[in-house]
């Protein structure tokens, strides 16, 4: 259980400490999104001073994928066994040196190897982080305040890691490898102060080690099968040789679950509909907008023309609806509950992928690609908070580390299979030689897939609508009870 040095003062006044604990956890989670973002924009300029090929930037990018998610499950158990802010700090610590050395390698296979451990300390930092938060502040009112600024913050380092690459890149390709060290820094030691102690799972009953091996080369091997089978083919021997391993591997990791004494995932999580309609959902969620941000980039860059700048600048009002929206989604949550703006949220994100269909090689921003941009921030605004409180609430303290891992591994899988689906069927659609025209064609199935994408978590989130709201004297005596026993452990210690 966790020990806060601080707890949520009455009426939903937070106290310095615990806004300054808020912030250090909303810089974790600001860095991992900056980094992702700001990689992309600067793999030309990379390939160009290190001699790299095509397939080999590729693994610039995946490395990343390949370390964050094939590790999230034993993270987010990691920070409930071995106490959160332990893992959280020492992990920052790991991502503030692994951003140091990509920024001075001079040969790919350093710098892929430097993006695997940044994957790695972010697949500790975030499930590590979110459950710090889930376990500080009370269910109700004060956490969901507290999920809609933490996890507005991830969309706000997207959104800014796209204008700061653009121009970091005109300096140096280093530099956007180089920033998120300093701000690490910072992070490391506010986080040494601020953020508060928590103890070690006791009733643990022995590390689950099978489950832990297991699990993580499971989920390793399926990103990795994942992010290879466009280029090596999905009916490929290989390919689907991978995926039977990945089965194989899924089948036993299930098994020594269900009898393990302390499992890396305890499988009656899972029983919960709420549960399952917020992992599917994060899935379709972050896989659907990954699959529209690479298509947009590649249409606006090679098509278009437009520098990665003008490319970022695009993007950006929509990142810009969700930072303006951050302090005010926790009071839309309470007031209409996450079923309904998740469902919402899709609804707006399957009209705005629609809307871009209309796109072509001369196209009218404000009128043909800013209603897509408004619509897809407005709907991140929604259903990325909601997803977040709905996987958490409900679940003990000393699960919300497993629990925010498994939230966290859907996003990451959910972004890799779809991203890949979604290539495979631009490149089915293309040819060599092509007319800009062509190309634009066979952009149009991997837009449609995405939109079906969105469509399919609509309709996994509509079951939810069904689902009767706890009354709010149930959440406010949550609330109260939670604040009372920080109030007793705070006194104790």
């Amino acid at each position: 259980m966790t020990s806060p040095l601080t707890h949520p003062a009455p009426q939903g006044r937070w106290t310095p400490r615990l806004w300054g604990t808020l912030l250090v956890l909303c810089a974790a989670m600001f860095l991992d999104a900056l980094d992702v973002s700001m990689v992309g924009v600067a793999l030309p300029s990379i390939g160009s001073e290190l001699d790299l090929s095509t397939s080999t930037l590729q693994w610039i990018v995946s490395g990343y994928i390949l370390g964050y998610g094939g590790l999230l499950l034993l993270g987010g158990r990691t920070a409930d066994l071995l106490g959160r802010r332990q893992v959280f700090l020492v992990a920052l610590a790991v991502f503030a040196l692994a951003s140091l050395l990509g920024g001075l390698v001079d040969s790919g296979p350093l710098l892929i190897a430097s993006r695997f451990i940044k994957g790695l300390s972010a697949a500790f930092t975030a499930p590590a982080g979110l459950s710090i938060i889930t376990t500080t502040f009370a269910e109700g009112p004060l956490r969901n305040r507290a999920l809609s600024i933490y996890t507005t913050c991830a969309a706000t380092g997207f959104s800014m890691g796209l204008v700061l690459s653009g121009l970091l890149t005109e300096a140096s390709w280093r530099l956007t490898m180089l920033l998120p060290a300093p701000i690490a820094v910072v992070a490391l030691f506010a986080g040494l102060k601020l953020i508060p102690r928590s103890e070690r799972e006791k009733d643990h009953r022995g590390y689950d080690i099978p489950g832990a091996i297991l699990g993580t080369a499971s989920m390793l091997l399926l990103v990795f099968t994942v992010v290879q089978a466009p280029e090596a083919g999905w009916g490929s021997a290989r390919t689907l040789l991978s995926f039977l391993a990945v089965a194989v591997l899924l089948t036993v990791f299930v098994g020594i679950e269900r009898r393990s004494p302390s499992p890396l995932i305890r499988l009656g999580v899972l029983r919960s509909g709420s549960q399952i309609r917020a992992q599917l959902g994060a899935m379709a969620f972050f896989g659907s907008y990954v699959g529209f941000q690479f298509l947009v980039t590649l249409y606006m860059q090679s098509l278009l023309g437009w520098s990665a700048l003008h490319t970022a600048l695009a993007f950006l009002p929509a990142g810009a609806l969700v930072a303006l929206s951050s302090t005010k989604v926790g009071a839309v949550v309470d007031r209409f509950g996450t079923p309904r703006l998740i469902a919402t949220g899709f609804a707006l994100m399957v009209v705005g992928y629609a809307l871009f269909l209309r796109v072509d090689l001369d196209p009218v921003y404000a009128a043909v690609i800013l209603p897509t941009m408004l619509l897809i921030g407005a709907a991140c605004a929604l259903v990325f908070p909601s997803l977040n409180i709905q996987a958490t609430n409900g679940v003990d303290d000393h699960e919300q580390g497993m629990v925010s891992g498994l939230l966290n591994t859907s996003v990451q899988v959910g972004g890799a299979i779809f991203l890949a689906v979604v290539t495979a069927v631009v490149t089915a659609n293309s040819s060599e030689g092509s007319s800009p025209q062509d190309v634009l064609d066979s952009y149009r199935p991997g837009l449609m897939v995405v939109t079906g994408i969105a469509f399919v978590g609509l309709l996994i989130t509509l079951p939810g609508l069904r689902t009767r709201r706890p009354q709010e004297s149930v959440v406010v005596a949550q609330s109260v009870r939670k604040a009372a026993e920080s109030e007793r452990v705070a006194v104790r210690d």
